[in-house]
């Protein structure tokens, strides 16, 4: 029994919050898990810079809309999804992800929660599950499962080490350079090497 454990922004969809900053011409939201590697400290700083410049959630469902998946992501899911089954484990939020979950197919998503007041403005951010990734790759390899994960940044190094086999997906080279130990793919083609490698073993 096996199955695909993957990560969300820079995979299958644009950065968020890159795009966030590019609309709102907020260079100091460009800031990601590649970048900051304790996601509290992001956030942190992210929910500072909202108030700051008063951007509501509203506001970043907005730019959720007009955001589509990266080119041939959702045939990809689609591969995925007809040769074993697909688990996305994200750090980005229920209220931003369903309208990307609906252009990729509705894949199953794993992820946070975010704290609104009644004005919109995001107060707080809530975690599933601290290192959420790497546990539920451990919980699935508990249920007689091999994995395979595959993402881009820090935050996805857990559940890369964790799972039975995995691989980058075009990370930063400071990434690669401090994780030389795991493999990288630039294209979802080469994806399709290492996860079929891993289906037949």
């Amino acid at each position: 029994m096996k199955l695909v454990c993957a990560d969300l922004e820079g995979v299958f969809v644009p950065e968020i919050w890159i795009n966030v900053a590019q609309k709102t011409g907020i260079d100091d939201l460009r800031l990601t898990t590649r970048d900051i590697s304790d996601y509290d400290e992001l956030m942190q700083y992210r929910l500072k810079i909202l108030d700051k410049n008063g951007l509501k959630l509203d506001d970043i469902k907005e730019v959720i809309q007009n955001t589509d998946p990266l080119p041939g992501a959702k045939e990809f899911t689609q591969w995925i999804r007809e040769n074993t089954q697909l688990i996305i484990l994200s750090d980005t939020f229920e209220e931003f992800a369903k309208p990307l979950m609906e252009k990729l197919n509705y894949p199953a998503l794993l992820c946070h929660s975010l704290k609104t007041d009644s004005s919109g403005r995001i107060t707080d951010y809530v975690l599933r599950q601290n290192d959420q990734k790497t546990k539920a790759v451990n919980a699935f390899k508990s249920l007689n499962y091999k994995v395979f994960a595959f993402g881009d940044s820090y935050n996805d190094t857990g559940m890369l080490k964790a799972a039975d086999s995995s691989s980058f997906f075009c990370p930063p080279q400071k990434v690669l350079d401090e994780f030389p130990e795991i493999p990288s793919a630039d294209n979802y083609e080469e994806l399709k090497t290492f996860i079929k490698k891993f289906l037949n073993e």
